[in-house]
């Protein structure tokens, strides 16, 4: 199973990146789970065909009961991906990094990889500092790789450069690694080798692990 974690700045295109990945495996022929920790809830949306996903901890706050079902909180979107959205407290209110937290061990509950059997997984996570819960999906062993989303913009670098440090701490203790960066353009002078000299200075595996992949990484809107 190919468990990845799409990390980068607010904003910077994490959840389209996320979603183009995960067509693109279920394209080759790939069972995949994407699930986004976002308060937003709002990274499956395309592969929903624009439909919103009730996100675990609202339905937990409106269901007493519980979830007695995968079901009840999942839907099947573009080419049989199965989707999920952990969501959030309101702004201001409760730290997100719980509800991050709060859905994942309830998925083991529900065993959801046991009984979707996924060949990839994709956890589309928010935020510029990878730290607390949000960093559950690589601290708690559900992603083994991580790919860091950037443009050539000073701020985006700078948080993919906080990530990377980040995560090889995380690694050195034996947990998830980089694997590499996904360049999302936003037209900034020299914007390419910026991205490189980024690249080349923390990555250079990239390529050789998702060459499978990478041509879809750019892929046109899919219908």
């Amino acid at each position: 199973m190919l468990k990845l974690a799409v990390y980068g700045k607010g904003g910077i295109g994490k959840s389209t990146t996320t979603s183009n990945l995960a067509a693109a495996f279920a394209v080759m022929g790939k069972k995949v789970i994407q699930i986004g920790c976002d308060p937003k809830a709002d990274s499956t949306i395309n592969l929903l065909h624009g439909k919103a996903l009730t996100p675990v901890m609202n339905y937990l706050k409106e269901h007493e009961e519980g979830v007695g079902s995968l079901e009840e909180i999942a839907a099947e979107g573009f080419g049989g991906i199965i989707c999920l959205e952990t969501g959030g407290p309101t702004p201001g209110l409760g730290c997100a990094g719980r509800g991050i937290l709060a859905t994942f061990s309830l998925l083991e509950e529900l065993d959801l990889f046991g009984v979707y059997q996924p060949d990839v997984v994709l956890y589309d996570v928010l935020g510029d500092v990878v730290c607390g819960g949000f960093a559950a999906p690589i601290r708690e062993g559900y992603a083994r790789k991580v790919l860091i989303v950037t443009s050539g913009e000073k701020m985006a670098l700078y948080a993919a450069g906080n990530i990377h440090t980040a995560v090889k701490n995380f690694e050195d203790r034996g947990y998830a690694s980089v694997g590499g960066i996904v360049l999302n353009r936003r037209d900034v002078e020299g914007e390419e080798e910026k991205v490189k000299a980024l690249h080349r200075r923390i990555i250079w595996r990239f390529w050789r692990i998702f060459q499978g992949v990478g041509r879809f990484i750019t892929m046109k809107k899919w219908e």
